[in-house]
């Protein structure tokens, strides 16, 4: 985990800050506060990690930021972003009702993932500096991290681990000095390979799985080892994992007296409320047989 240098008076703003998270290689925070002009500039660095600042506010504000001596300064609004480097001092300045989510992404895990999934060499990947920009994938991204960080689910390790990698290519792709095309890997993954990680998931429902977990069964990248799975069973890992869990809960339910609390624990959740609003989810968005619907 990096090490963070905050100016006095991002200091005295920091109690504000009233959501903060880190998943692995990814940190979320998630902030809403009042700013004033005559409070000063707060400033900051992140040495080993790139920060996303996504700007929710309903109502525009002025916001001001310094950035590798240049600045900008204007009228922000829901869905501006701004995108730091690692190493790069960020000076800003805001006035008006900030609501803001931070992200923020090792460089590590950055120039890992440019090697393992876009063959790149990692020590000659750079971000370039973004201000005011849009990014309607990196939107979609944060807002499914903040649902994810106002809830409580076990198995959230391999549902934000999907997301980090996601969002890793993405940056490369989009916001890096080099380009680079993304490799195509069409078919899903083959039989026996897919077998081998149903089997896994399948003897590890109530721990927690990670997808390096599953993509190290295969032996490819995590970013490509999600695409596959997807192709093959028209599910996301973090989906089939679920839908095993809630029914591997049913056959429990329907065949021994346990509590469901103890059921729910055994099959991976945290509490019998959050099995019950996993299992409405599911009924809702048609991820499961209907037949749960009627209880057959």
């Amino acid at each position: 985990m990096s090490q963070t240098a905050f100016s006095s008076s991002e200091w005295s703003a920091q109690a504000e800050w009233h959501i903060t998270q880190q998943w692995g290689p990814l940190a979320i925070r998630s902030a809403r506060h009042v700013c004033r002009n005559d409070t000063g500039a707060d400033a900051w660095s992140y040495p080993n990690e790139h920060t996303l600042g996504l700007f929710l506010s309903p109502r525009p504000f002025k916001f001001s930021h310094r950035q590798e001596g240049r600045t900008h300064a204007g009228l922000y609004s829901k869905g501006d972003l701004l995108i730091t480097p690692a190493d790069t001092r960020l000076a800003t300045q805001a006035e008006g009702d900030v609501h803001i989510v931070q992200m923020r992404l090792q460089d590590s895990f950055l120039r890992r993932v440019a090697g393992e999934t876009l063959g790149q060499d990692g020590d000659r990947i750079q971000l370039v500096p973004a201000f005011q920009t849009r990014d309607a994938q990196i939107e979609v991204i944060a807002t499914m991290l903040l649902t994810e960080l106002q809830g409580e689910s076990f198995g959230r390790n391999l549902y934000v681990d999907s997301l980090a990698n996601v969002l890793a290519v993405h940056l490369l792709r989009h916001h890096g000095t080099n380009r680079p095309e993304l490799p195509a890997y069409e078919g899903g993954l083959p039989q026996r390979q897919l077998l081998r990680v149903l089997d896994y998931i399948d003897a590890h429902l109530g721990n927690e799985i990670t997808l390096a977990d599953l993509a190290a069964l295969v032996d490819i990248s995590q970013f490509h080892f999600g695409r596959l799975f997807k192709q093959s069973l028209g599910r996301s890992p973090y989906q089939y994992l679920m839908l095993q869990r809630l029914e591997r809960a049913k056959t429990l339910l329907k065949h021994t007296d346990r509590p469901i609390v103890e059921i729910a624990l055994e099959c991976g959740f945290n509490s019998h409320s959050q099995f019950g609003r996993k299992f409405r989810q599911m009924v809702e968005t048609n991820i499961m047989d209907p037949k749960i619907r009627t209880g057959i």
